[in-house]
Parts: C-alpha cells; structure tokens; sequence
C-alpha cells in the first residue's frame, strides 16, 4: 500500500506540472477554493489531473474549520444538481420517441452532477475514507435540512455500492492482531465498555472467546464493524459472567453455545449501510466450520429504549399496568432499588412481564417494534428467546433497562421462515415463554 500510494502522489504532482498550476493555485484554503476545484474536477477528463485534483478538494476540505466544511456540503446540495438544460432535452426527447435508448439517455440526464464529483473524489488516494468522514459531518446537520438529504441520498446510493458485501473481508481479531487495529477496538465498543488492554486481552485470548471484524480494501486498518464472541456451555442470563475479571475459561471443544454479546458499528459516517446481518451470518459459518459441536447461537442483547417506554407506561392512565405494580415500579426512582434484594425479585418479573409487552406491542408509526436492536435482530431471521431481568447492573445498563437484556435465537433451519414473518408481516417472533409473560394478566 505504500508502494501505491508515493507512486499516486508521483502522478499526482507531475500532473500538477503538466497542467502548469502553481502551489497557490492548488491549495483551497476556503470553501469557495475547494468549490471552484470541484466545477474544474468536472469539467476535466484526465485521469492523472483528476486524481491531484480530487486529492486537493479532499485535504482542503480536511482543513476547513465547521462552519467552511457546512458551506461546502450546502453548495454540494443546491449547485451541483442535474444539469437542467440537458434533463429538458433529454425528457422532451423521450416524449416525443419512448425508446429505451431514450430512456437510458433521460436517466443520465436526471443524475446529479455531483454523483459523478464524488466518483472522482473516490479516486484520490485515501479517497474513500475521506467521503465517509464526510459523511459523518454530513449526518449532524442533515436532519434540518431537505436540501442536505438530497447530498446524502447519493452518498448513500454510491457508498451502498462501493461496500457491497462482496468487497468486505472478515478477519479474527485475536491478541496477535497489530496494535494499531486493537486500540481502535477499545475505542469503538460500543456496547460494553473496554476499559483498558488487560480487559481487551481477556476478551480476545481465551480460547472461549472470539472477535471478528468486517474490513473494506480501501480503509486498509479501519474496521467497519465488529462483533465478540463468548463460547459457553449453556445461554447465559446475564453479561457479568461474560466481561468479568477471573473467570476459567472453558474449553472450546466443551462449547455448545456461541454467544453474540457485542456487536458495534465503527464508521458513522455508513450509517443506514448495514453490515451487521452480514457479519453474523458470515461469522456463524466460522464458527461452525472451526467447532462443530456448536448447536446454539443465541446473543445476549441490550434494551435500549425500554426505560423510557416503561417511564411513559407507568404515568399512563390506560397502559397495561396495574396499579399494584405502578407503586411496586415507584421504586425505581430511586438509584439504590436493587439494594433490597427481595422487593428487586418482585421488580424484576414485573419488568420481565413489561418488556415482554414492550416487545410485541410498542409499535413504530411503520408497525416496527420500537426497539432498534429488536428491528435489528428480527429482521436478520432471530427469534426473541428469553428475557432477562437484572442481567445488567452496570450503570448504563440500569439507566437504559433497568438492568433487562435479552436473548435473540438464531435458529439456523427458521432463520429464512423467521425472516419473512417479520418482513412480510411485521411479526415479532417469539418463543413460548415470552409470548406467555405478554399474555394479558
């Protein structure tokens, strides 16, 4: 790669000589420098001139401070859009002759020009990393703003293509994996913190744990998402077992169950570009292949959205709640609930019984179950197995479940079945048990 990339830079200067631009000419210094170099970026066809070019929108754009960065991504939006005058002609020339000729042609027509800028963009070295990092700062203002979601439609259509499944490599993360790659493990988990190296080591070299990562060519050393791996022998109820300092590890032969306990998305600027289902599946097959005694491949899953739900539950004067259990609940107001051991019992099977209703019946406006891990999990083909009262006291895990984590099923003869059921007609597919604590009481 560093042969590719000073041979890159080589082209990239000598085509600046040919071309006759002076340092001052080719270093933006503001958002109207790097625009003035994207129309040029445009409007050229030379590769080699292109590639400088696009490596100099990139870096000056890299410079910029935020409010330079925002003006760049608003003129991307409003002033690099179909070329109207050739769309004109090109839909008067479709009415008047509807050939798929013509019809190819109103296609290309009606692309914005700045798909065709951020194609070129991509060429420059580095380049990919560069437009997702772009995209990151994209997704703090887009929300506001109809105009910032056009520019993010065609990041999305073309970073959709560019890490389509089959560009991705899966690679094992283990203690013997380079230095540079573990610390941004750490640093990305997303789910259950990593504290530091000796807690990193105790989750990747156990010969009862496991890590694999998605890779794309283009970002070299940056992992795009990542998932850890405990093998047990049965489906574990509680995360603490599993991160905690100490224990023996078991066998890998002994192991008949792959637990799935984190899984965290590491580039946010693919956002809305899943990769997750992917990787599970991909990882199963390891799996399978390395240890063919493993029967069962459950997750251990966080609730992210129920203590809110069950907030706005228990102030409800038509939820499902009894009021016996609405003064039970009172008791979680309080940060020290669990330090009664027997009222925190009576808690957990009330939040037991309520989860299992946040799970089947706390809809989305699309009839989607508001739980996004749920959408997640159920539309990969999962099946919600178990639930888990106090199998989190960690304080993120109280304050967003009150301690509740869950176990999805991949049952791997289902997993097709399970999917259309939920694709098709939004079933939450759940096992006896939990359809028996969402049973009305």
């Amino acid at each position: 790669m560093t042969f590719v990339t000073d041979l890159l830079a080589t082209v990239s200067r000598r085509s600046r000589e040919l071309i006759g631009w002076k340092p001052a000419e080719f270093e933006p210094r503001t958002a109207a420098d790097i625009l003035a170099l994207a129309r040029t970026l445009l409007s050229r066809r030379g590769e080699a001139s292109g590639t400088a070019l696009a490596r100099d929108i990139l870096s000056g754009y890299a410079r910029l401070d935020a409010e330079g960065r925002l003006a760049v991504l608003r003129e991307l939006a409003t002033g690099f859009g179909a070329d109207k005058a050739k769309l004109d002609a090109a839909i008067a020339a479709y009415q008047a002759d509807p050939t798929g000729a013509a019809a190819l042609a109103l296609h290309e027509a009606a692309e914005p020009r700045r798909q065709e800028l951020i194609r070129r963009l991509n060429l420059a070295p580095g380049g990919t990393l560069a437009l997702v990092r772009l995209r990151d700062d994209l997704l703090a203002h887009v929300g506001a703003s109809a105009e910032l979601q056009l520019l993010d439609t065609d990041l999305v259509h073309l970073l959709s293509s560019w890490f389509n499944r089959g560009f991705l490599v899966v690679k094992r993360i283990d203690w013997s994996t380079p230095a540079n790659i573990l610390e941004k493990i750490i640093r990305y988990e997303a789910v259950h913190e990593i504290r530091d190296w000796d807690d990193l080591r105790r989750r990747l070299e156990p010969e009862d744990r496991r890590c694999y990562a998605f890779f794309h060519p283009r970002l070299e050393d940056e992992p795009l998402i990542f998932v850890e791996v405990a093998l047990t022998a049965e489906i574990p109820a509680a995360i603490g077992p599993l991160i905690a300092e100490g224990g023996a590890p078991l066998a890998a032969d002994d192991a008949r169950v792959a637990v799935f306990y984190s899984i965290s998305n590491c580039q946010t600027g693919l956002a809305g570009i899943s990769f997750g289902s992917l990787l599970i599946k991909q990882v199963v097959e390891e799996l399978k292949r390395e240890l063919p005694k493993l029967t069962t491949f459950v997750t251990l899953s966080p609730v992210p959205g129920f203590a809110k739900w069950l907030a706005k539950e228990r102030r409800s004067e038509t939820g499902f709640l009894l009021d016996e259990e609405k003064d039970l609940l009172a008791a979680l107001d309080a940060p020290d609930w669990r330090a009664d051991g027997v009222r925190a019992q009576k808690i957990d099977r009330v939040l037991a019984r309520a989860a299992a209703r946040y799970f089947t019946a706390a809809k989305t406006g699309g009839n989607r179950p508001l739980d996004p891990v749920a959408r997640f999990h159920l539309g990969n083909g999962a099946r919600l197995e178990r639930i888990n009262p106090g199998a989190d006291l960690s304080a993120s895990g109280l304050k967003q479940s009150h301690g509740v984590m869950v176990n999805y099923l991949y049952d791997l003869p289902r997993i097709e079945e399970n999917h259309e059921a939920y694709a098709e007609r939004r079933e939450v597919v759940t096992s006896s048990a939990v359809k028996k604590l969402a049973a009305p009481v």
